[in-house]
């Protein structure tokens, strides 16, 4: 089978609701490498420590800001989910595969900012529930086929 049901089922919907929180991951990250590249603090909540953690030497790799990375990750999710939306069960397959390797780095990343730099940045906080959502949002459709 390589669609959806076409039902009033609430499975049929995760992906159009994968785009969405795709696209609010996209923003973030987006947000957030403007703000790498102009240099403008980003405005941080008083229980947390955005310069800290993005201007500290993880906020890079191979020179190119974490964020930029992001945001093709986050896109890609967003590509993937809307293909699947409109009927192309494959795709939400390889929407798994990268959800997966997001939430593995994102796990990372936290661990990064709690253990490392001991500080935590609430953008990329929000980058990081939203990575959970998406993560979540594929495994509840799994689940669901299952059953």
């Amino acid at each position: 089978m390589n669609e959806f049901p076409q039902t009033n089922n609430p499975v049929a919907k995760l992906p159009l609701l994968a785009t969405v929180v795709a696209l609010l991951g996209l923003a973030d990250a987006v947000y957030l490498t403007i703000h790498h590249y102009t240099a403008v603090p980003v405005p941080c909540g008083e229980s947390f420590d955005c310069g800290a953690v993005l201007t500290s030497q993880y906020a890079e790799m191979f020179g190119i800001p974490i964020a930029i990375f992001g945001a093709i990750a986050y896109f890609s999710a967003f590509s993937l989910a809307i293909l699947a939306a409109f009927g192309n069960r494959s795709t939400w397959t390889l929407f798994g595969v990268q959800v997966i390797l997001m939430m593995v780095f994102t796990t990372w990343l936290v661990y990064l900012q709690g253990f490392v730099i001991e500080a935590f940045c609430q953008f990329c906080l929000i980058s990081a529930g939203i990575t959970l959502t998406l993560f979540i949002l594929f495994l509840a459709s799994k689940i669901s086929r299952s059953n």
